[in-house]
């Protein structure tokens, strides 16, 4: 076992792989096949089903649940009771199990804010914003910021978390350029 927190009142099945420095909060269950990187801080009431990949310095608040095929890269948050999905056209009466669950990759720094949707399929790209309450429906370009139902990109972010307004340069100094990949620091 590494350097890392579990609260006891969360419980961690078998098979799971927890990085040093990570903290685990109340009535947490980190399910089988999950892989947890270094520094990362999961509020209360996660779930991390079985083979979730979750990078290094992310940060998932309360109430947030990551289905298996959810990837979320280095330096990701999930704000308080955002959603994602894993399953396009769910049945209770005839469950597809993992063979048709859709990968969502949310890539390095980018942000979900509180109660926003992912439905699966998409990749959410670096340091891009999604907006509080926004439903993705579609892929995000790397620094987009999001809002909306269903979100729609309202502008640029720049790695720091500022909003880009005036052009492509940010008051912390970062100088952007626009690709048809989304932005790229130059």
């Amino acid at each position: 076992m590494g350097d890392f927190f579990v609260h006891p009142t969360s419980i961690v099945d078998e098979d799971v792989t927890i990085g040093d420095g990570t903290k685990i909060w109340h009535f947490c269950h980190i399910q089988s096949g999950a892989k947890i990187g270094e520094n990362c801080s999961f509020g209360q009431n996660v779930n991390v089903s079985n083979n979730v990949v979750v990078g290094n310095g992310v940060k998932v608040q309360n109430n947030v649940s990551l289905y298996e095929g959810v990837e979320l890269g280095d330096y990701v948050f999930c704000g308080p009771s955002c959603v994602f999905t894993n399953d396009l056209t769910p049945r209770a009466k005839y469950p597809k199990g993992h063979a048709g669950y859709k990968k969502t990759i949310v890539e390095e720094g980018a942000s979900i804010g509180a109660n926003a949707t992912v439905v699966c399929g998409h990749i959410i790209g670096k340091w891009a914003m999604i907006g509080a309450g926004a439903v993705v429906a579609s892929d995000v370009l790397p620094h987009a910021l999001m809002l909306g139902v269903p979100a729609k990109q309202a502008g640029w972010v720049c790695e720091c978390g500022n909003v880009l307004r005036d052009g492509l340069i940010c008051s912390c100094g970062r100088k952007y350029r626009e690709t048809e990949k989304g932005l790229e620091e130059c």
